[in-house]
């Protein structure tokens, strides 16, 4: 019976216990956020990111010699097969 009458008086004040809630929730959030532990797994985040971001920007550079080679290569043959109908 106890019980039931605080979950009634809860119900009454539900919207203070939101607020109460969201202050609670913040002041955790800001003590998780300023953790070493937090700090460190964002720093290593960050590295593995920009890591990747490295390894993307070399791919694509690769890529843009071996597309630009192919493209100079298809106009040498082109130029040839020019040549070789002139020629004749």
């Amino acid at each position: 019976m106890v019980q039931k009458e605080f979950f009634d008086k809860c119900v009454e004040h539900k919207h203070a216990l939101i607020f109460a809630a969201g202050i609670a929730t913040a002041i955790v959030g800001k003590k998780v956020l300023e953790s070493k532990v937090v700090k460190d797994a964002a720093t290593q985040g960050m590295a593995s990111v920009m890591a990747v971001r490295k390894d993307a920007e070399e791919t694509f550079q690769d890529m843009r010699e071996e597309a630009e080679e192919i493209v100079l290569d298809a106009h040498d043959e082109d130029k040839k097969e020019i040549y070789v109908e002139a020629k004749d």
